[in-house]
């Protein structure tokens, strides 16, 4: 049985489909521990029943969606160069975010989760 975020990625085009694929496997690898879910009709990672961060498609860009916390205001010099909003980062499967850029992004959340008064700039 496919699950609700493997058939969400299934309807997508290939390009975008591969590109949130890889972005998946990054996740799964940074938050072993985490459930999956479509949250806001969009696949989230979720841990502690709280979501780390979304993911998505539209139809000319792709997004990290960072829902909750400091993140992004954290890292915002580290996302030069993309289109940045107030819980989402906006890119292109020939321009995605860097696997350490996500790396630093899902610690800083987990740190947010796990120890809410000690989060810190990873």
């Amino acid at each position: 049985m496919t699950s609700p975020v493997d058939r969400y990625l299934a309807a997508l085009p290939s390009e975008q489909s591969d590109a949130l694929k890889r972005l998946r496997s990054l996740l799964q690898e940074l938050v072993p521990d985490a459930e999956e879910a479509i949250k806001t009709r969009v696949p989230a990672i979720r841990y502690r029943d709280k979501t780390v961060v979304g993911f998505g498609a539209s139809k000319g860009h792709l997004s990290l969606y960072v829902m909750f916390g400091d993140a992004l205001r954290a890292f915002a010099k580290d996302f030069a160069g993309f289109d940045v909003g107030y819980r989402v980062v906006r890119f292109t499967p020939d321009h995605p975010i860097p696997d350490e850029l996500v790396r630093k992004v899902v610690r800083y959340r987990l740190a947010e989760i796990t120890q809410p008064q000690r989060t810190t700039r990873a």
